[in-house]
């Protein structure tokens, strides 16, 4: 597998947000049953009312009138039937998150929240929230990210021509980003014309409700299929790269606040909610670092432990007068080894948190104590450092990055239908 500097594993803040904002509840005892099965899994009552009520206080920090609590089950249900399938695909195809991995990401949590871990774990304790319980979520997070960066995100593919169409037909719209929500009902594959027509249905109904005034993070709450629905259908900010042209086109002539017509794409019927736009600055000048490293991962035969003191060997080697780059070629695990661990120049937020924070602590041909991240273990060099303008490279990479966005959400949704799709699903939420 190739080294990537790219990383995609951002966690939930919302998750964090809901749970930190929580008030300890009083003590319920709840009859647990199981509401729904995926395959030979079980999700049961317990489950589905921590979820609803996380949830709950998602909704309620966003200032969102919450729908009923028969809709926001079964909405909430329904996400947690397909976390499931993922979890389980996960573990079909040997997909884990040790618990290294695990510390690591909870440190930076904390970190980003301006705590130390035992206080960090007191105040999730003072709101209810276990500490197991939190693991456990952060856990799943990271690992249905992983999932979706394999099945889906590595197998994107965008070419130097579609870059280049893009910024032809575009022009400045490429610089334009756009704060959105979203209804989205989803489409079956190879759906019948009778299930077409129950979705469109579905999603008139929705058009209506906003049309009759109702807010609409509720209606979003209440009708979409899409993971945010649960956010009130928040998306977040957009680049126009990001979104299909025809999209980019219906949010042009909105002004924040209004909505679009019903769209339909190959797999669901969307109504967008423009919130705000704004154009980005066209000027780019950043600090780049030219660096090379030594990749060891860590596997069934290497430890931690080994490839640690590994590099730390070739450091004590290379600082007695070895060559870098030839070491680089005879021991690092990454593709960069052939052109001696060089990785050329590097933009900030192109490479992972924890490789970046290290080299830039570095001075130029300072050669670093071995660092860990996502991928193993490194010893870095920075060779050189400059002011750089590279507007013209930002505006490629950065319509690279909102087209792969783009067919990765789209391919994304299709491999989610596919996977459920292929599961065996029982509901029983209405069972006595």
């Amino acid at each position: 597998m190739t080294f990537s500097l790219t990383s995609s594993k951002k966690l939930s803040a919302a998750l964090l947000a809901a749970l930190l904002s929580q008030t300890a509840p009083a003590e319920v005892v709840t009859v647990d049953r199981v509401v729904a099965v995926v395959n030979r899994n079980a999700i049961t009552q317990v489950e589905l009312d921590r979820k609803v009520s996380a949830v709950k206080t998602n909704l309620d920090r966003q200032k969102v009138k919450l729908p009923p609590d028969d809709i926001l089950q079964q909405q909430v249900l329904d996400r947690l039937i397909t976390d499931q399938v993922q979890l389980q695909h996960a573990e079909k195809i040997g997909l884990r998150v040790d618990d290294k991995q695990l510390e690591m990401a909870i440190n930076r949590l904390a970190e980003q929240n301006g705590m130390s871990v035992p206080a960090f774990r007191d105040k999730l304790q003072s709101t209810g929230v276990t500490w197991r319980q939190f693991r456990d979520d952060i856990r799943q997070e990271i690992l249905l990210a992983r999932l979706k960066e394999r099945e889906v995100d590595s197998k994107v593919v965008v070419t130097e021509s579609e870059i280049d169409d893009y910024l032809k037909i575009s022009a400045g719209k490429a610089k334009m980003e756009y704060q959105l929500a979203q209804i989205q009902v989803n489409i079956p594959e190879n759906a019948s014309p009778e299930q077409i027509a129950a979705k469109r249905a579905r999603i008139q109904a929705a058009r209506q409700e906003i049309e009759a005034g109702k807010a609409f993070g509720t209606v979003a709450a209440s009708y979409s299929n899409d993971a945010n629905a649960t956010k009130g259908g928040v998306l977040g900010w957009r680049p126009a790269g990001s979104l299909p042209p025809a999209f980019t086109n219906l949010l042009d002539k909105l002004q924040p606040g209004e909505y679009t017509d019903i769209v339909r794409t190959p797999v669901a019927f969307h109504i967008f909610k423009l919130m705000d736009k704004r154009s980005q600055e066209e000027k780019v000048i950043v600090k780049q670092t030219r660096a090379r490293h030594i990749l060891i991962r860590s596997n069934e035969v290497t430890s931690t432990t080994d490839a640690r003191q590994k590099l730390l060997q070739m450091r004590d080697r290379i600082q007695g007068g070895q060559d870098f780059a030839r070491m680089a070629k005879s021991f690092s695990d990454d593709a960069s080894a052939s052109k001696g661990g060089d990785l050329g120049w590097l933009n900030p937020g192109e490479t992972v948190p924890p490789f970046e924070e290290a080299m830039n602590a570095l001075a130029v041909n300072e050669i670093s104590m071995p660092v860990q991240s996502p991928f193993g273990f490194h010893l870095i060099q920075v060779l050189e450092r400059r002011d750089q303008d590279v507007t013209q490279e930002q505006a490629r990479f950065k319509v690279r990055k909102e087209l792969a966005q783009r067919k990765a959400e789209e391919q994304y949704e299709d491999w989610l239908r596919q996977l459920r799709d292929r599961s065996r699903i029982v509901i029983r939420l209405k069972d006595e």
